[in-house]
């Protein structure tokens, strides 16, 4: 708590700066950034814009003698990467104009990584490191100004919220802000997000099975339940879910209940080990883009696992059921 208190006590001080910072600063904004690394670390390190949950290569520099620089024009400020190497999450830090210095370490996914001279960074790690669940609402009106409140909202807290809910909590930022990209983003899933409600009819879409032919959602419905599991084989909540999902569909399959898994991998070798190390032995589909996953956008999944049920005529009778909650929904549906 004692964390809590400190950051809200500077919060002003911070909504301040980077409010000069938006109001300063676009595409074409100098940047300088000095890092260090471990002695044992060679190669190059790769400079990442972040895009709507994925980041796209801005740059690359060796590193020479432990040290690395980046003298960039971008825009600014936004959320940037780090990183050793492409395949793997980068060290997330967000950039303003001037010069940061970062210590770049791969230990522990970058947690030992640190970064100085960005006063959004500074919020960033604040925020990391509170020890309680974080209210957004109320921490949207406490940094109104706020690149790194809004970027929060978008990334951790949109997915759990009603549409309503949504748009009431974007008008608690800035002018500016209510117009940046991640609001924009939110704004489309909000109205995504009524579109897939309970009681409306899903939407269709054409995708490559898991033996590489063109099928549409719709082939798999008529005949009962059928539920589209959005999933992973790189996520580890979904792999823990698998089991009970496995249970189910062993229980009711017979009953009339199918499953559509659709999966946000982005090679077909981890896909098809995942479903059969799992035992997932019902239909499977993806286009294997990652978080660029045309169903996922379609349904407005930004975490995973989701699921949503449908009845035979393809309306949507249940979503996001897990663990126990997917065993009484069906119970209801098709008897115990």
């Amino acid at each position: 708590m004692k964390r809590k208190i400190v950051f809200l006590r500077n919060a002003a001080l911070i909504a301040s700066a980077v409010l000069l910072a938006l109001s300063s600063c676009g595409k074409g904004s100098n940047i300088t950034i000095e890092g260090d690394v471990p002695a044992e670390v060679t190669g190059k390190v790769y400079l990442q814009k972040f895009d709507n949950k994925l980041f796209v290569d801005v740059d690359s520099v060796e590193i020479i003698d432990g040290t690395f620089t980046f003298n960039e024009k971008l825009q600014l400020p936004e959320l940037y990467g780090l990183t050793f190497d492409k395949g793997n999450t980068p060290y997330y830090i967000f950039l303003e104009e001037g010069k940061v210095k970062v210590h770049l370490d791969p230990e522990r996914g970058y947690a030992n990584s640190t970064t100085t001279g960005s006063t959004l960074q500074d919020e960033y790690t604040a925020y990391q490191q509170l020890e309680e669940e974080l209210n957004i609402e109320q921490y949207l009106k406490d940094h109104p100004n706020s690149l790194v409140a809004n970027y929060i909202f978008y990334r951790n807290y949109a997915y759990r919220l009603t549409p309503e809910q949504i748009r009431e909590y974007i008008t608690l930022l800035n002018p500016e802000l209510q117009n940046s990209p991640y609001s924009n983003i939110l704004k489309d899933f909000a109205n995504t997000l009524e579109n897939v409600a309970i009681g409306k009819q899903a939407p269709d879409f054409s995708i490559e099975d898991v033996n590489g032919r063109q099928v549409k959602l719709y082939d798999y419905l008529g005949n009962g339940y059928v539920l589209i599991d959005f999933w992973a084989a790189w996520c580890p909540p979904c792999r823990r879910e698998n089991p009970n999902v496995v249970n189910a569909y062993q229980r009711f399959h017979e009953k009339g209940f199918d499953i559509v898994g659709v999966s946000l991998d982005q090679t077909r070798e981890a896909w098809e080990k995942a479903i059969a190390d799992d035992g997932l032995t019902w239909n499977h589909v993806s286009d294997l883009k990652y978080w660029g996953s045309a169903p996922a956008a379609l349904y407005g999944v930004r975490a995973i696992p989701a699921n949503f049920l449908l009845d035979a005529s393809g309306k949507i009778v249940g979503r996001n059921l897990r663990g126990e909650a997917l065993h009484q929904k069906l119970e209801e549906l098709l008897g115990s």
